[in-house]
């Protein structure tokens, strides 16, 4: 299992390399956040890591953090009634009717990480895997087996097909992070996936 730092690590500099190749094709900017209204399951790796980062600005800047602990607690209140899973835990369920629940759920709900005055993360050093990698070409499969390359739709509207494959992410990231993600659920005894807002609720839900 390689340290969350080193795996970031390696992300952030496939993501780099991936925006050197997509150049005006990718128009991702800070106050940019529409990849950031709308629930999305993240690993309890990607939670620890927004809870460390937390952690840190409860020290560094306590104004902040006390922001992003009133969002989170807004966000519970709309989110709990609502929640296809574990209110206890905070964890997804996995089963069928549940994904599809989960298709319909809060698509309008602001991540509680984002400031929406400035439009930026006030966790973006500790934000998830998913943030990070959202926008450049991405592999995901299709309905018929086919694979895809998927990108942020306000991205790469005006490139080929061929432009579009030239800068695809790092494809065997995916398989890290599956392997980083199943690592830490074994060591900590931990299943499935989690919300943002569930995992900065206090105290930390798992070690």
């Amino acid at each position: 299992m390689l340290p969350t730092d080193q795996f970031v690590q390696i992300v952030d500099t496939a993501v780099a390399d991936a925006y050197k190749r997509g150049g005006r094709h990718l128009v991702c900017h800070p106050g940019c956040s529409q990849c950031c209204i709308g629930v999305f399951p993240i690993a309890h790796e990607d939670g620890a890591r927004l809870h460390e980062g937390l952690a840190i600005l409860e020290t560094t800047d306590p104004e902040r953090a006390s922001r992003i602990h009133a969002r989170v607690a807004e966000s519970l209140t709309r989110l709990d009634p609502w929640f296809p899973g574990d209110l206890t835990t905070g964890i997804l369920n996995e089963d069928h009717e549940a994904a599809i629940l989960f298709e319909e759920f809060a698509n309008d709900e602001p991540c509680p990480v984002l400031d929406l005055t400035t439009g930026t993360c006030d966790l973006y050093e500790h934000r998830p895997i998913l943030c990070r990698t959202f926008g450049p070409p991405m592999r995901s499969d299709g309905d018929n087996g086919e694979v895809n390359l998927a990108t942020c739709e306000l991205c790469f509207i005006h490139a080929t097909t061929e432009e579009i494959a030239a800068c695809e992410l790092d494809p065997t990231i995916p398989a890290k992070e599956e392997a980083s993600n199943e690592a830490f659920n074994t060591t900590h005894n931990l299943h499935g996936q989690t919300l943002i807002a569930y995992a900065l609720r206090s105290p930390a839900p798992h070690p």
